[in-house]
């Protein structure tokens, strides 16, 4: 133990809060939570220290160096904060879900007078109401497309405001029956809502509530003489009864929760979760982790609880699980979270028989299904990759195969606006967590050297392990390899701000776009990789996504000034009445295509001024 880590320890407050575990490099190893920071954390190094956790994490406390750690109010906080920061820092000793990107949601934009509904990674505090996290895009898209046939909804970003006319026609999807075109006042706010309010109950899993409502509309309507409109509700209630009927019945009671069942094998888990609302099971989804060997079942399903429900936007009144953590405090700790995130009292439980026993084995055996597919599929993506890598180490002369490798390309047009993209490739897969776009501020022109030679720079002067003074940016872990997209000119620049970095020894290459030539400091023959090699199809990766990334970023900030620059000479816009007009339509385009009209009803406008942005757009 170094005098620093002894130090930390002595301060160490009788206060709940979350400690991170690091070693000599700043790396995240474990993340806890404690009721007092001080017992829990001087726990590991004691000698008689016993429990699972303290067991599973054992190899790592001869790495720590350092542990850093937050004061929260409660324990409930503190267990907030610790699924954060595991999804954050994902280190190896914890057991975490499986997701470089964020679970997709499906979000109700419920402050737009005429709300839309779309799907989404992000959760932002904007009025918005979001269902979810599901566990892939075909799940939220398979719920989209069933309540778009039930439902039509708008899906165009205009803002249109009741009683206000925004086009004067309305899309093909008005034509198609897919929307309501509230763009043309074909329905009035409150009869729209109404339906978002359907949604919202469909999403929900109240079926039968939604059924109901249809049944007594479809029967007004009928009563009125509306035979039509009578036929399209009575659909709608076919739809939804067909979706019902699909629908297991989970217990005889009409019952609010979740279960959970459990599947592992050799350090991966996969978590199937059932959603039962109203007694029928209305969602299930399969959730992959990485479960370290020495955890027990009730820590991974205890990791999971805590990470899916941090993320989850509905949370029921029971959960059951097929095992519970054995400590009771643990346990209480864990329904005082859940219960926080609901707004109401949750209980964790363990149905011994009867159906709910038969069900939670169900999705543990749904569970074993997935998580023996997705090894299987691992297992050959792994074989190759390893093997790509290995053939590249010995193409290139390597120690040993390159883990980690950073790819380098620079874009600009005509000179102007030149940008810099970093992607990393762990493992042989992207990590795209950690790509990175630069923008390139000391050269002028198209000097694609000098260009290469700013990013490196900013990505690695300072960058090496214990420089306490470098940007976070920058503490990122050296690559095995650095390729550099170009020729050797391209690579002598990079080797030069190596030299300056005092990096020397890091392998870098320069990959020309022609043959696939990839040039060596110090030769001056290229290699040249088998046109069927594996190895050349992953550098052919790298490029491309360095090179896909850097173009993105350049047609997004070109695309950005092209906006601008139009709408700097309209006379009497400024930056709200430019916003104004960019919600409505979108691009200077539209706006000129627009008829002068319909410009005037955008808010702050007017005729006059309508007929001014006209002129100077077609000018």
């Amino acid at each position: 133990m170094t005098p620093d880590l002894q130090a930390t320890l002595k301060r160490l407050p009788d206060r709940p809060g979350v400690y991170l575990m690091k070693d000599a490099r700043g790396d995240v190893l474990y993340v806890g939570k404690a009721q007092s920071l001080r017992n829990r954390v001087r726990s590991y190094w004691q000698k008689q220290a016993v429990g699972g956790e303290v067991h599973r994490i054992r190899t790592a406390i001869d790495r720590v160096a350092d542990v850093e750690y937050t004061l929260t109010d409660s324990v409930s906080e503190a267990l907030l904060l610790e699924a954060n920061l595991i999804k954050r820092f994902r280190p190896r000793f914890n057991v975490r879900l499986k997701d470089d990107k964020s679970y997709p949601y499906i979000k109700i934009t419920l402050a737009d007078d005429f709300p839309r509904v779309e799907r989404t990674r992000k959760l932002v505090a904007d009025g918005s109401r979001y269902f979810g996290p599901y566990a892939s895009a075909s799940s939220v898209d398979e719920a989209m497309n069933l309540i778009r046939r039930l439902f039509p909804f708008r899906t165009c970003t205009l803002e249109i405001r009741d009683g206000v006319r925004a086009l004067q026609r309305p899309c093909l999807l008005y034509h198609i029956k897919r929307c309501q075109a509230p763009c043309i006042g074909a329905i009035d706010r409150a009869a729209y809502r109404r339906d978002i309010e359907q949604i919202e109950l469909f999403l929900e899993g109240r079926q039968e509530q939604v059924a109901r409502r249809l049944r007594k509309e479809m029967e007004e309507a009928s009563e009125g003489l509306q035979f039509e409109r009578a036929a399209a509700l009575r659909d709608k209630v076919r739809s939804i009864e067909r979706t019902m009927e699909s629908q297991k019945m989970a217990a005889f009671a009409r019952t609010e929760e979740d279960l959970l069942g459990l599947a592992r094998s050799d350090g991966q888990a996969a978590v199937q979760l059932f959603a039962v609302r109203g007694g029928k099971l209305v969602g299930r989804d399969v959730f992959l982790l990485d479960a370290p060997r020495e955890s027990t079942d009730d820590e991974v399903l205890a990791g999971f609880v805590q990470q899916y429900y941090a993320r989850a936007t509905s949370t029921p009144p029971a959960v059951l699980v097929p095992a519970l953590p054995a400590s009771g405090e643990e346990v209480a700790d864990l329904e005082a979270f859940l219960a926080s995130r609901r707004g109401g009292p949750v209980h964790l439980r363990v149905p011994r028989r009867g159906e709910k026993r038969q069900l939670l084995d169900l999705a543990a055996r749904n569970a074993a299904e997935t998580l023996a597919r997705e090894q299987a599929r691992w297992l050959a993506d792994q074989g190759k990759t390893l093997a790509a890598l290995d053939e590249l180490a010995g193409a290139l002369g390597l120690a040993g195969p390159p883990m980690r490798i950073e790819c380098y390309d620079i874009s600009n047009f005509q000179g102007a606006q030149s940008v810099g993209s970093m992607v990393v490739f762990e493992e042989g897969k992207p990590r795209s967590g950690e790509y990175r776009r630069f923008r390139v501020k000391t050269v002028q022109g198209a000097n694609d050297f000098a260009s290469h030679q700013e990013v490196l720079r900013r990505r690695f002067q300072r960058a090496r392990a214990g420089d306490e003074g470098a940007e976070e940016e920058l503490r990122w872990r050296l690559p095995d390899l650095v390729v550099i997209d170009g020729g050797k000119g391209q690579l002598s620049a990079a080797e030069a701000v190596l030299r300056e970095s005092g990096l020397a020894d890091l392998p870098v290459v320069g990959l020309a776009k022609e043959r696939e030539e990839l040039f060596l400091p110090g030769r001056s023959e290229p290699v040249l990789l088998p046109p069927t090699s594996s190895a050349l199809y992953l550098v052919q990766r790298l490029r491309d996504e360095a090179h896909r990334f850097a173009i993105t970023y350049h047609r997004s900030l070109r695309a950005k000034k092209a906006v601008r620059s139009a709408f700097d000479d309209l006379p009497g816009v400024g930056p709200k009445r430019r916003q104004a007009l960019l919600r409505v339509f979108g691009s200077a385009r539209r706006v000129r295509d627009a008829p002068v009209e319909q410009i005037a009803a955008v808010p702050g406008i007017g005729p006059s001024l309508a007929a001014r942005i006209k002129a100077t757009l077609e000018a």
